[in-house]
């Protein structure tokens, strides 16, 4: 039976271990519990947010409203020649939903490995790590508008992927609740190996002739070593995107810093790595009071104790001001900030 909690501490569901609390708590564990939230008004007449495992989330202050914690489980494929669409629940944790691919040889998600949060989370952000984004292997999703109590069906073409971006953080931001996520996996792998450290980590296991479970292992050990474990200490993986610019403004910084990483992008622009601009700039592993940045990656801001929502926006506001003036780009922000 749905249960509607009062006051509830959000520490436990926030990845930044943030101690905040909430008027109204409700954890859904069918999309029947959404019919039943629906009836009660919250989903209406309170400000709402929707979280998984609260891996891209920093509260700076106490939620005044209703926090719908999405639990639905759930993991079924269906194999067809070489291609497998998997359906997963949008509660399942999304490595535990790689994991199941790569066990039973349904190749397309091992490059995504080990990422944080939750498989519903998934096509609202576009997730995406060492070359491949979610909308390389989305099928469709279905999703409870909040409006109607109805369960609608959204296509590949329907969500408007961009960078990190999709319709649900658009246009439709905040009308719709995804219940569940089929992707289009398949039996005959196309081996990814070219993006970040991939290909160095699998020379050095003296793998020649990678298989997804080659891949997956190999970047699970990657953002090990880069990554600190939420559990032992406050993070949201990657604080900021990698911003993409033009070319002209291209060749002005790799004027001045002919080292700078960077990778093309299908449209003819440039990615650069956020983390590397941020450690030029000197903030590679700093501590500022309970706040900083990861000893092994910078692009990761932690949470190392006792720190507020606002003073890790502070610290991030800081790391910004310093890489437009280095570097005249502007970060913006990946986690998003209440």
């Amino acid at each position: 039976m749905l249960q509607i909690l009062e006051n509830i501490s959000l520490k436990p569901y926030n990845s930044f271990a943030i101690n905040v609390n909430a008027r109204y708590f409700a954890e859904i564990k069918t999309a029947q519990d959404l019919t039943e939230l629906s009836k009660t008004g919250l989903l209406t007449t309170q400000k709402l947010l929707v979280v998984g495992g609260g891996s891209n989330i920093l509260f700076t202050h106490d939620f005044d409203g209703l926090i719908v914690k999405i639990s639905i489980k759930g993991l079924n494929s269906v194999v067809d020649s070489d291609e497998v669409l998997v359906t997963s629940g949008a509660g399942e944790v999304w490595t535990d939903f790689v994991n199941y691919c790569v066990k039973n040889s349904f190749a397309g998600v091992e490059n995504l490995s080990l990422i944080p949060g939750t498989v519903g989370a998934s096509p609202i952000q576009n997730i995406g790590a060492y070359g491949v984004e979610l909308k390389d292997v989305f099928e469709s999703c279905s999703a409870f508008e909040i409006k109607t109590g109805q369960i609608k069906t959204f296509t590949f073409e329907d969500c408007h992927f961009g960078y990190r971006e999709s319709i649900f953080k658009g246009e439709l931001k905040g009308q719709f609740i995804i219940t569940e996520v089929t992707f289009r996996l398949s039996s005959q792998p196309k081996i990814n190996t070219s993006y970040g450290a991939i290909e160095a980590e699998l020379q050095k296991r003296a793998i020649d002739h990678p298989n997804i479970a080659d891949v997956s292992a190999a970047v699970s050990h990657i953002r090990v070593s880069k990554l600190p474990d939420p559990s032992t200490i406050g993070n949201a993986g990657s604080f900021f995107k990698n911003p993409v610019i033009e070319k002209y403004e291209f060749a002005d910084i790799i004027a001045q810093h002919p080292d700078v990483v960077h990778y093309p992008t299908p449209d003819g622009r440039i990615k650069l790595a956020a983390g590397w601009l941020i450690e030029q700039c000197g903030w590679k592993g700093k501590k500022v009071g309970e706040t900083g940045t990861w000893k092994n990656q910078a692009l990761v801001l932690v949470n190392h104790g006792s720190a507020t929502g606002t003073e890790v926006f502070q610290f991030s506001e800081q790391i910004i001001d310093s890489v437009k003036s280095t570097f005249g780009v502007t970060l913006e922000r990946e986690v998003n900030i209440l």
